[in-house]
Formats: structure tokens, C-alpha cells, sequence
């Protein structure tokens, strides 16, 4: 599932938000806080439009306590990782992993 770099940058704001605290209700204002202490200065409304986005992607959920929305994610950073390697094998490897090792190989210094 692709995503742009705000949408990253939300995913690993609410990843880090809820490794820090289980069972923590994540709202956009934790968001918006958690990217600005990281150097990310976005506007409120801008993290909510794209949080919505996350949420019609089902990439978060939304829920209602009392008057306020919060946010989960529904796959943790392993699975998204792993279904982003698994996209990126088939749309530019025809789901050889061999192939797009080899091809990491050549365009990354690995430490072996």
C-alpha cells in the first residue's frame, strides 16, 4: 500500500505514541504534538485531512470517546513494512525477492 511522507511520518508518530503508552487514545493534537517535537510543523487541519485519508486507506481506524475522535493503526510496523516490501517486489521485481536483493546489493553499500 503506498503511502507519501506525511502518511509515514503519522504511521510512526502513532506507532511511537502507542509503543510509549498501550492502550493510549492517540488524537490528532497527540499527532500534531509528536511530529512538531520531531521537527515536523504541520497545521492541525493538515494531519487530520491525512489522517482521514489513513483511515479510508484502513490503514488507522477512527473511534468516538465521549465528544472526542481518536486513532489507532490497524497493522503494526512489521506488517506495513512487509506489505510495502511484498508491493514493491511484484510492482518492480515480478515477485522475485532474489531479484530485488540483487538489486539492493548493487545500489546499496550492505554491511555484510
Amino acid at each position: 500500500m503506498a503511502c507519501g511522507k506525511l502518511e509515514i511520518d503519522i504511521l510512526n508518530s502513532v506507532w511511537n505514541l502507542t509503543s510509549d503508552n498501550d492502550g493510549k487514545d492517540i488524537s490528532i493534537q497527540d499527532v500534531v504534538d509528536y511530529l512538531s517535537s520531531q521537527g515536523v510543523e504541520r497545521a492541525y487541519t493538515t494531519i487530520k485531512t491525512v489522517m482521514d485519508r489513513l483511515t479510508a486507506k484502513s490503514i488507522l481506524v477512527r473511534y468516538k470517546v465521549g465528544k472526542k475522535f481518536f486513532y489507532s493503526a490497524t497493522m503494526n510496523r512489521e506488517e506495513m513494512a512487509r506489505e510495502s516490501i511484498e508491493e514493491i517486489s511484484s510492482q518492480f521485481f515480478s515477485g522475485n525477492y532474489v531479484d530485488m536483493i540483487r538489486f539492493m546489493e548493487s545500489q546499496f553499500e550492505l554491511v555484510k
